[in-house]
């Protein structure tokens, strides 16, 4: 191997490792808060209840309001999905809104320097939640967390520019583990670190909460992220490839008419359909368990454990081993099928052991699909227009977990569990649809580039 050919492959194994490391990141951002919901309901009532009112609990005399009286069996409180369902979708829908931005600015200026803003601003989100005494100042948190974790299409699209369109699958199915482990460590976190309680003055807005420390860690370790990539992370895109970049970034929603190639376009739809009803029921997920089995934040956080160790095996095994031969489109194809069983499964209540099983069907399915429906839209996009459609993909998602857990949240709240993961199931038939309409890559591009 020639100094060239080292040095390149050197390239890529650290451009792999920041990336893998800031998707990480943003999936522990996004889920370090699943299994303190119910808890943080009740934490923000009692702070507001001294100070004679807030945000919070306006929100349940809303909801007590419209006749319902706020407590189900063994104190399970059920308006804590539609509250965990809008704190969640601030995240998401900010990510949603910047992804394009990003995406596009990355097209014009480079990866590195958004990198390096945006963990910027991801090291600023946790900095803030650490003292977030009042629930204006954790708003304010996930909204900067939100806007910077946009950044999954620059990483992603940084993964398009150093691998060739044939391993472009594998290349993506590392970005498939990394939101798995990050699925794994972010609730594990958040379980974990709910456990100690840093409570300090409850009536300053700046205050440590029972939910300081989960902030803590993943400060800890975005600033990790931030300081290997300022180290170690060289610019992916030469300025020769760099797009004009001159039309305002908006969101995918307008913007997905611009996108020339009308697979990239169904992919896009199948990935924002399939979204829409997964987020909906991973997120209410922690709620099905309180609710049927009476579950403490450390069995929530067991749960995810199993959930993301299915992803990382799934992935890293079984997608990275087999998706030459079965095909991107097929294997995104099984990952629909498997969903719609394991959302049927969880519909009905059961045993935990086929409630656990239902989850690895899940699992399964979105480790075929992720990375599968990802390396599709970069297969079909052309150089210069990698940061574009690779954001529009990702926004899509986005908009997704902003609408999912939202629309779950009302579903489950006004009809149940049982109907809400019924409906999901059959949402699923929509992308299954549009996904059979796109074409398979053409092979003769791959191997003019091997």
């Amino acid at each position: 191997m020639s100094d060239s050919d080292t040095s390149i492959q050197k390239q890529k194994k650290a451009t792999f490792g920041v990336v893998f490391l800031t998707i990480f990141m943003d999936m522990v951002g996004f889920s370090v808060i699943f299994p303190l919901f119910p808890s943080m309901l009740d934490h923000y009532l009692i702070r507001e209840a001294a100070l004679g009112g807030g945000l919070v609990t306006a929100f349940v005399d809303l909801v007590k309001d419209y006749g319902y009286d706020g407590i189900k069996a063994e104190g399970f409180r059920l308006e804590t999905v539609i509250f965990g369902g809008a704190l969640g979708s601030v995240y998401a829908i900010l990510q949603f809104v910047f992804a394009p931005i990003w995406g596009r600015f990355s097209d014009r200026v480079g990866r590195r320097p958004v990198l390096l803003l945006t963990l910027g601003g991801t090291c600023l989100g946790y900095a803030l939640w650490i003292f977030a005494g009042s629930f204006w100042i954790l708003v304010l948190s996930r909204t900067i967390g939100g806007i910077a974790s946009g950044n999954l299409s620059v990483a992603t699209a940084a993964i398009a520019d150093v691998t060739s369109r044939k391993d472009r699958s594998k290349g993506m199915a590392v970005v498939g583990i990394a939101f798995g482990l990050g699925f794994v460590l972010g609730p594990a976190l958040g379980g974990f670190a709910s456990s100690w309680d840093w409570s300090g003055d409850s009536s300053s807005s700046l205050a440590l909460t029972p939910f300081s420390l989960a902030a803590l860690i993943s400060f800890c370790l975005a600033l990790v992220n931030w300081a290997w990539l300022a180290m170690r992370f060289r610019e992916t895109l030469p300025a020769e490839k760099r797009g004009r970049g001159n039309e305002q970034p908006r969101p995918a929603i307008f913007q997905i008419k611009k996108v020339a190639n009308s697979a990239v376009r169904k992919t896009c739809l199948s990935y924002l359909c399939y979204m829409v009803s997964f987020s909906g029921m991973e997120f209410t997920l922690t709620f099905l368990a309180v609710e049927r089995y009476a579950y403490e934040p450390k069995d929530i956080t067991s749960m995810f454990l199993l959930i993301g160790f299915t992803l990382i095996f799934a992935q890293g095994f079984i997608v990275r081993r087999f998706v030459g031969k079965i095909g991107e489109k097929n294997m995104a194809l099984q990952g629909i099928l498997l969903g719609f069983v394991a959302f049927l499964l969880l519909a009905l209540p059961s045993s935990e052991t086929r409630f656990f099983f239902a989850l690895f069907l899940m699992s399964c399915g979105v480790a075929f699909i992720s990375p599968t429906l990802t390396a599709l839209t970069s297969l079909h996009s052309s150089e210069q227009d990698q940061g574009f459609n690779l954001g529009i993909f990702r926004s899509s998602g986005s908009i997704a977990r902003a609408c999912g857990p939202i629309l779950a949240g009302l579903a489950y709240y006004l009809s149940g569990s049982t109907f809400a993961y019924t409906a999901g199931a059959f949402l699923l038939l929509i992308p299954f649809l549009i996904l059979l309409g796109v074409p398979k890559p053409a092979k003769e591009e791959f191997e003019d580039e091997g």
